[in-house]
This record gives structure tokens, sequence and C-alpha cells, in this order.
């Protein structure tokens, strides 16, 4: 979701989610980085789509060497921030539903680099039996490194757990995968009983295939926890407490339901279509002992039966009958249909006798503003609220983007019920029905849950109209005494049989803080290192129940001191809401070490083991010796370590010996020869620190070797010592501990096990990568790549690329050194570890050279070159940024005759 482009737009090296959900409570950071490939300074914005529920906590962005940290503070009337978080859902054009975007704009420099960390939290809430958490995954562009991570800890235990198909509500993604059943393709599960660790680390040819424009979609996780029946959980940690309360197994309440249609002309077509096929399901779902009746309304109430019916099936049918008449037209009277529903309802449990043990709701359904009959929206408000008095709970749901959102949210804040938005081209039907079971199975009415105030202050909410199968009740707030082992809870309700009451002592413990979490994006509220997850989740509820009392109050000077608290809340615990802003601070210079405090450290669990590879030698350092036996024979032409490049010219019998100092995460092409022989191959770089005493700042090397394929049919390959991931017909997994040879179409790769992997091209190109482990790696030390070009009779003469654009070409010595070669060996020459200079001739440049000796083959042979200083800036055609793909599996290259379009 982030970051929209232009022109050479900024090519996006990084984009990655990780998330810590602890007890329901989720910590979710994302890191964007960019860089800027064009010659002039550009203008970027980050967005991100976050959920409606959440809080953002922090915002920084790293511009070049600069920092702006994000800040919260009081909201002021005016604000000239750069940062601008949009939270109008009705405006907003391109949230998915029930998202928010959030937007902040940069320039980066020419030829420079920028970073974006986005924290937020929020508590999730469980509908239909599940807890969902989703993550919106919309780059906007193929991303190189693209992972999605998350942690689940749940200390009552996992009951269940999915990963949902991409979701993408509005199909701006163009293409779909080819499963959509089923995680995403490259997600990985690790689970035991109490913790879960999800990943989601899409190649780009996967990426692709799900969309080419980087559209994702929300990648989703749905899970439930066990739950010990009775009273609920409690949980406690360092004077706060959360106390989830969602009992099942009694008895469903009888429903008095009135279900408000909209027939007014713009629901004509498929909105009114799906809405009446949804009904029809709707009513076959209501129990014998419900009682219903229905009204639809234009600028006129158009009222079914004029009291509530009980369900039959002859009664289930008439109503069918009568919903499949209805006909759009007129305009749009909500106050009188309302009015008219919340007299049926009253009136039938006012008869009835049966109202303290049965549930009464209108369903609501509208495509527009109130434009007949009363349309002014407090009066709309005020009359619900006088007729309903709180015993008729009212949901409500608004299709497409002519609706007033804020008015049906406040029918439902002020009378018990929930609301949903339904986008226009969504299908009305299928939410209508998913919205209708979350509320059609009433358990309880009329909750109250006690709490001694001897031992309990500053509790959220205890008072709750309804429970529903499958929703929850939480409830948090602080201890007086935090060494108190049992809390005293009571709960009292109706259900359908009577009046119930439950007492219970529930042992708290001692809790010490960082038990069941090592970490988070963020310092906690009591500045004590980790954060207390039970106290932010006590401080989100009370701000959000403090929002929603502002809301709903009329009252001008209980609505200041409502928003005066929930102010000084938000600022105390960093929360991002409508009465607070975030101001950019900076920039300052960046400290060593910045990067890493952002990315959140993870939450510990089950560690995927990691088979250790067989070999001797203990001290770190030396590399697993292993018999070197190229099947094949290897030319020098490679690139090797830290990336040492060495270029053979057999016809001169010349060897010639570069390095290039690039950035961990880039990716440099080093064969280009997509538009003739279809061989493209490119290399991405980690990082290390450089060994103590070096001249280097860091070390880099090759992790990861990918090779495009395009004749005689598309075959993709990716290798890191660990793994080669063949994608041609079929997806092979190799890995590379293991001897194997595997062979279709024109291609044969081998695997000689923990040493090398050759690729054999229709038999006239082939490529040696030399696997390197360590035993024991030193910090400067990293599992790595060699690649060596065996055979490039097959690579056509407009071959480019690091190591492409040498072959097939001749060079020559135009000063050679005084004195026959053999001195060159001198002991004196080699001390300095450079010998005598010289001008190389190669391809129309003249290139200053110095002897040199370097070693090739893990260090099995020492190679005599010709050494280009400067990163080879005067031997390689263009400069190093010209050798930049955007990701693996690129295949452009702006130099050299054989131009070819990007993938």
């Amino acid at each position: 979701d982030s970051c929209l482009l232009n022109k050479t737009k900024p090519l996006m090296t990084e984009f990655s989610v990780k998330s810590t959900i602890i007890s329901r409570y989720a910590f979710t950071t994302v890191s964007c980085r960019m860089l800027n490939r064009a010659s002039e300074d550009q203008d970027i914005e980050f967005q991100m789509q976050i959920p409606a529920a959440a809080f953002i906590t922090n915002f920084t962005m790293l511009i070049g060497d600069k920092v702006y940290q994000g800040e919260i503070t009081e909201r002021e009337k005016k604000s000239g921030d750069r940062v601008k978080e949009k939270r109008n859902k009705t405006t907003e054009e391109n949230g998915e539903k029930g998202t928010e975007i959030f937007r902040a704009s940069a320039v980066i420099p020419s030829k420079d680099k920028a970073a974006f960390f986005l924290s937020y939290e929020e508590l999730l809430q469980r509908r239909l039996g599940k807890y969902e958490h989703s993550i919106s995954v919309r780059p906007q562009q193929l991303s190189g490194r693209l992972s999605v991570d998350v942690n689940i800890l749940e200390s009552a235990g996992i009951a269940s757990l999915e990963v949902l198909p991409l979701h993408n509500s509005r199909q701006r993604g163009s293409g779909r995968g080819e499963d959509d059943s089923g995680p995403p393709p490259s997600t990985v599960i690790n689970q035991n009983e109490t913790f879960a660790n999800i990943i989601f680390k899409p190649t780009v040819v996967q990426q692709a295939r799900i969309a080419q424009n980087g559209i994702l979609g929300d990648f989703i996780i749905r899970y439930d926890v066990n739950r010990e029946q009775s009273i609920g959980d409690i949980q406690v940690l360092n004077g706060y407490f959360v106390h989830y309360f969602a009992p099942k197994d009694l008895p469903p309440l009888p429903k008095n339901v009135v279900f408000v249609l909209d027939s007014s002309a713009s629901m004509v077509g498929t909105k009114l279509r799906q809405t009446k096929d949804a009904l029809f399901t709707i009513l076959h779902d209501l129990r014998p002992q419900d009682h219903f009746s229905i009204i639809g309304f234009s600028n006129r109430i158009k009222v079914w039966k004029d009291h509530l019916i009980s369900v039959t099936p002859d009664s289930i049918r008439d109503g069918k009958v009568y919903i499949h008449h209805m006909s759009p037209t007129g305009g749009t009277d909500i106050n009188g249909a309302l009015q008219r529903a919340i007299r049926l309802l009253n009136k039938y449990v006012a008869h009835s006798g049966i109202g303290d043990r049965s549930v009464s709701l209108i369903v609501f359904l509208t495509d527009g503003k109130p434009t007949v009959g009363e349309t002014h929206t407090l009066k709309i408000l005020n009359n619900t609220r006088e007729a309903a008095r709180g015993q008729v709970c009212i949901f409500t749901i608004g299709i497409g983007n002519d609706v007033d959102f804020r008015l049906l949210e406040k029918l439902s804040l002020e009378n018990c019920g929930l609301t949903r938005r339904v986008h226009e081209e969504e299908d009305a039907g299928s939410q209508l029905i998913g919205f209708y079971d979350e509320i059609r199975t009433p358990l309880l009415s009329d909750i109250r849950i006690d709490y001694p105030p001897s031992s309990v202050v500053q509790a959220t909410k205890t008072l709750f109209p309804n429970y529903f199968n499958g929703s929850e009740i939480i409830i948090a707030g602080k201890l007086v005494d935090r060494k108190l082992d049992h809390l005293h809870v009571e709960v009292t309700a109706s259900n359908s049989k009577k009046f119930i009451i439950l007492k219970t002592d529930v042992p708290v413990g001692p809790q010490k803080a960082g038990k069941d979490v090592t970490g988070s994006p963020r310092p906690g509220g009591d500045g004590e290192g980790d954060p207390n997850h039970i106290e932010r989740l006590w401080s989100y509820l009370t701000t959000k129940e403090l929002l929603s009392s502002w809301l709903q109050s009329d009252d001008e000077p209980e609505k200041e001191r409502l928003r005066q608290r929930a102010q000084a809340l938000a600022v105390s615990y960093r929360f991002l809401t409508p009465f607070t802003s975030m101001k950019l601070r900076g920039p300052v210079p960046r400290m060593d070490g910045l990067e890493e405090a952002h990315g959140m450290s993870a939450a510990m669990g089950p560690e995927p083991v990691v088979q250790s590879v067989r070999g001797a030698g203990t001290q770190p350092g030396p590399l697993l010796k292993k018999p070197y036996q190229p099947r094949i024979k290897i030319s020098k032409t490679s690139v090797d370590g830290d990336p040492h490049f060495v270029v053979d010219f057999p016809l001169s019998r010349l060897t010639v010996c570069f390095n290039i100092d690039g950035q961990p995460g880039d990716i440099l092409r080093l064969v280009s020869d997509h538009s003739d022989s279809g061989v493209t191959v490119n290399g991405e770089l980690i990082g290390a620190p450089a060994p103590p005493n070096g001249h280097k700042k860091q070390r880099t090397y090759f992790r990861t070797i990918t090779i495009l394929i395009n004749k005689p049919e598309r075959s993709y390959l990716e290798i890191t010592p660990s793994r080669v991931i063949l994608d041609g017909g079929d997806r092979l997994v190799l890995p590379c501990n293991q001897s194997v040879v595997v062979g279709s179409r024109g291609l044969e790769v081998s695997v000689s096990a923990n040493a090398n992997v050759t690729v054999t091209i229709e038999g006239s190109i082939a490529f040696v990568i030399l696997i390197h482990l360590y035993k024991k790696p030193a910090p400067f030390q990293r599992h790595h790549l060699g690649f060596y070009i065996a055979n490039s009779e097959g690579l056509s003469s407009n071959c480019h690329g690091l190591l492409g654009q040498f072959l097939n070409q001749d060079a020559r010595l135009t000063e050679d050194p005084a004195g026959p070669r053999q001195n060159l060996t001198h002991p004196l020459l080699l001390q300095a570890g450079e010998g005598p200079e010289a001008v190389l001739t190669v391809k129309g440049h003249q290139v200053p050279v110095v002897w040199k000796q370097r070693k090739i083959y893990n260090g099995e042979e020492q190679i005599d070159c010709w050494f280009a200083r400067n990163n080879a800036a005067k031997l390689i055609d263009g400069e190093y940024k010209d050798y930049l793909a955007s990701h693996p599996f690129d295949t452009g290259m702006t130099l050299g005759r054989g131009m070819s379009r990007e993938l």
C-alpha cells in the first residue's frame, strides 16, 4: 500500500509488515524502503490502508541520512502538518471496506534512499466465533523483498487458525492467483498450543502471478482461542487486568425483529435484487420462537402487517411474496420508517409480556440520505432515541457511496446496535447475510458485570444490552492492589428462561511483565522497556469508549469534558485520534542502529529447525572443505566472495578483475541476453559488517542468484545457499544438501550436495554456482554463492550485464610494463599486494590497471589478473546504477545494443 509513484518511479526495495498479537491485542509495524534511481529529486507518497478500528502510534521517515520522527500531540484547530491521516471513510475512495488510509509525502533526492516506518495497534473483535487480523499488502509495484510476519501469543491456547486467500473487495489487481482457496502461495504456518507464527514471503514471480501491479490485497488471519466456560478468562499484568467473557451452550433468546428496507428509486436493479435474495435466506433462518415483520419505505411507509407475526412455514412464505413484489420508486423517509418499526416492536412487547426474555431488533437497510419527511439528522437521532428508549437495538447497513454513513453509525451507536458499510461494487446480499449471522443468535440480554470497587478502578464499560453467540464482551481496568491474588466477579443477565447470576473468585496469580512477550514495536506506556499489552489494551478500549460517548453526546459542556479526557489519554499513550495530530520533528542526523530499532523484535516461539551443515572446523572462519569436482570445465569468468569479479579473455590470454561495492538489497544484472538467447542472470546482495581492522565499511555477498530462461520455454530459477527453486511447468524445490539432477525442455539443473549447482541450457550455455557455507560464521561472514560462467557459446554478441558485456570480446595491453612477465612474481613487488601498472584496451575503453593475484574456486586456485580500480568505472559500460535490477527476474537492460523490454 505503500508508495504511489511516477515516471522512472522510485523503486521499492522492501515492503515488510510485522505483527505481534498478544491476547487479541495487535501491534503492527510496516516498513517500506524506496530508492530514487532518477537523476532528479522525486516526490513520493507513502500510503497504507489500516483497519478502521486501529490507532496509529508511530511514524518515522528516513530520507537519505536524515530522520523525521512523528510525535503525537494535542490537535489544534488549524494544522499544517505534512502527515495527513484520512479519517473520513465516506470520502476516501481507495479504502477497502472497514479501512482507512494513512498518507505521508516526501521528496527523495536523486540517487538516494528513503524508508518509512508506520506502527499501529488494535484490539481484535470476535465476530462469528473468530478473531480476524487483516494486513493490507498493496505496495503498488512488485517488490524484491516483500514479507508479512505475524506472531500470535494466546495463553488460553489457540483453538483454530486459518489463513484466508488474499482478498481484494475491489478487483483492482490485474490478475488472480491460480488457486483461490487456502492460504496465498509461500505462506508458512508454525504453531503449538499457545503460539503461532505465520510468514507470507512471495517471490517476485509469485507476486506477479497474483497481481502485476503490486496490489495483492488483504492478507487475513482468522483464529479463535480455547475458553473455560462460566465466567470467562481474566488476565492480569503489572496492575492492569482484562476480562474476556464469551459464554456459549446457552439456549437462544427469542428475537422480535423488523426488517426495514429502502425501496426508493435509487435501489433499482442489482442492489434491490441482491437484498431481496438475502432476505429470503434470512427469513428461512428465523427460529420458531421468533416474531417478525417487514417494512418497505420510500416517500411512503409500506408495512406488511401492522403487528409482529410468529414464524411458521406459511408466514415465511407470505413474507417472501411481499418482499418479491416490492418495487423501487420515490424518495427516502428514514425517520418515518424507523418510527413505524419501533412502534410495532414496542406494541408487541407490551402485549406479549415476553419483554425481558426476548431481544427486539431492527435490521435497517438503505442506500441514501433522508430526503422525505424529517431530513434533519439531529432530529432523526433524537426522535429515534426517544422512541426506542434503549429497548430496541438498531442494526444499520449502508449500501454504496451516496449513503449518510455518519447518520447510520450514530443510529446504531445510540441504540445498542452495529453498523456495516457495503461498497457499491460488492455483493450486498452476501454482506447482509454475514451481518445478520452476527445477530441471529442472542444468548443473553441486559448483561452487567461487577467487580468490588475496593479492588478495581477505571474499568471500561460494564453494561451490555445484548450478547450474541460468536461475539465477545471485553472489559479492562486497573487493580487497586497489585499483589491481589483473587478477583471477585459477578455477572448478572437475562437468558431465555430466567434471570441468571454468576459469582466467582478468579485467581489472578503472580504476574510479571514480559513473561509472554519479548518485544513489540514500541516502548510501553509505563516507560519500562517492553509494553504492558494489557495496559495498552485498557488505554485503547478507554479511548474508544470516550470517543464513542463524545460522538453521542449533545450536551456541549459534557462533550468538551469527554474530548479533554480522550485527548489526554491519547497523547499519553501515543494514539492518533480525531483529538490528536501527528507532527513530524526533524530532521535529525541518523544514528547507526536506528533502522534496527524500528523493526519489531518478534515475540518468542518455536523456531523452525535449521539443519546444521555437517563438516569439520569449529573456529569461525574457514569454509567447509568439500571435494571440488566440476562436472564440466569452469572458466575463470566469475563473481564470487565480497563481490570480486573476474573476466577471462582466452584469445589474448589475459585475465581482468574488478570489485563492485554495492549496497545490501541491491540486485545486480550479471548476464542480460533476454532478447536474443532469452537468458537473464541477476544476483541479490546481502550485507555483513566489515572484518575488524579492515579498510571496508561493510561487506556484501551474493545470497540469491536468479536465472530467467525464456527459450525454448519460460523457466525461473532461484538459487540460495540452502535451496534451488525451479519454476517451469511445475514448481520444484530442491534442497542444496542433497545431490540430485533434474532436467526438462532443454534445461538441466544438477545439485552437488553443499558444493555447487550447475545449470545447463540447451547444451550451449552453462553456469556453475558455488555454495559457500560456514560451520560457525564469524560476524562478518554469511553463507553465500559464487557465480561462474562455464560455457557462453549460446549467449549472443548483444549480451550485456556486469559479466555478460565481456563475453565474446577481446582485450589487449597497450602499455606493457618493463621487463618480462616472469619478474612479476618478484617478492618485493608482492609485498604491496599490487604489481606494476599498465593500460588495458577493451571494447574501445582505455583502462588503467595494476597487476594482482586473486584466489578463486573457494581459494583453491590462484590466478594472475589485471585489476581495474574505482569500482571498474572505466572498464564497464555506463555506471553502477545502470546495473541495478528492480526485482530478481527483471530482464530490462538500459545499456548495450540488445535492449529489451521489461518483463
